[in-house]
């Protein structure tokens, strides 16, 4: 079967409707044995306990055509990992990782056609999600759940190639001491929305969030885990207990240290120190990494070495060496790129 006829380099970051997608219920204490199926239309009650207390949490990764034309996806097993992570914390049901990967399969094969072509810059984003669907009314965990993967065509992330940006330092806190800033909660989405709107008003792409006991540690934004370069080419992250484990960022540091030769930290990163950082990025699954050029905050500004017109050489190699291993042009760890066909 062909490709779909898209405009791929145009279809930018948003839904559309594609031909499959799976499904699998857990009730009575057990999870079914799940389906792929064609209504994208979901059916619940008023008091459905996602509706009523939030109880959702999801994941993010994509497919890709490689050089060579296997469709593949990038270390799915860390996905469920992190979403069975994510579950317990929430008093939700683990959706058990073998059969996570076995329906991240399922949903890339069943849309094939939609996984855009090599050098196009787009890629098949698949959300695998989870939520409460029986009525609640008590403050309680639901009884029954789903548990669904639906995919959707993005195109490239950065159309014209990737500009630095410029972000602010938050005077909100995106998670509490001991809470929820370390998985994938639908509710820490919800509270960062206010924040970044006000970002955006004020002419800013993103916001820097600082550790909500102190305010003296840098620890991610609403969506990134960030990542420095020092002057003499160290790669260093944040450590915290209330950061999102980005997958893209360990596996980052990973081709830093293991491929690239580089000296890498994890530790706690102060905010007194980032103005003697030389580059500075935002690591996800949509961008894999965004060149940040400058900081604003109360008393003034950041302004990295590496400028505002392109990304830094360091992290410009990160990002080169990444993409290449989930493209197939670069040899990577083994068993980071899952071949689904």
């Amino acid at each position: 079967m062909a490709k779909k006829e898209l405009d791929w380099a145009n279809i930018g970051f948003g839904y559309v409707k594609t031909d499959k997608r799976f499904v699998s219920t857990f009730k009575d204490g057990a999870w079914d044995e799940g389906a792929l199926i064609d209504d994208d239309m979901i059916s619940m009650s008023e008091c459905a306990c996602v509706l009523q207390y939030a109880q959702t949490c999801f994941e993010g990764l994509k497919a890709y055509t490689t050089a060579d034309g296997k469709t593949v996806c990038f270390r799915p097993d860390l996905n469920a990992e992190r979403m069975k992570n994510t579950a317990m914390r929430l008093e939700m049901p683990v959706y058990p990782e073998d059969k996570f990967i076995e329906a991240v399969e399922k949903v890339v094969k069943a849309n094939k056609d939609w996984v855009p072509p090599y050098g196009s810059g787009a890629t098949l984003y698949l959300r695998p999600f989870m939520f409460g669907i029986n009525p609640v009314i008590g403050v309680k965990p639901a009884d029954e759940y789903q548990f669904r993967i639906f995919c959707t065509p993005v195109g490239p992330y950065f159309k014209g190639g990737a500009k630095p940006i410029t972000i602010t330092v938050s005077d909100f806190d995106r998670a509490a001491p001991r809470g929820t800033g370390n998985i994938k909660a639908g509710l820490n989405y919800a509270m960062s929305l206010h924040p970044i709107m006000e970002a955006h008003r004020n002419g800013f792409a993103e916001n820097m969030y600082l550790d909500p006991a102190t305010r003296t540690k840098v620890e991610e934004t609403g969506g990134a885990n960030f990542l420095f370069v020092t002057k003499d080419g160290t790669v260093v992250t944040p450590k915290s207990d209330s950061i999102l484990p980005s997958i893209t960022r360990r596996s980052l540091m990973i081709v830093a240290e293991k491929v690239l030769g580089m000296k890498v930290e994890e530790r706690e990163v102060f905010f007194d120190e980032v103005k003697d950082f030389a580059e500075c990025g935002l690591c996800g699954t949509a961008a894999v990494i965004s060149p940040v050029g400058k900081i604003v905050y109360k008393d003034g500004e950041i302004n990295f070495p590496s400028g505002m017109d392109e990304m830094g050489p360091t992290i410009k190699k990160l990002y080169d060496t990444l993409t290449g291993i989930q493209m197939g042009t670069v040899e990577g760890p083994e068993g980071w790129v899952k071949v689904i066909d």
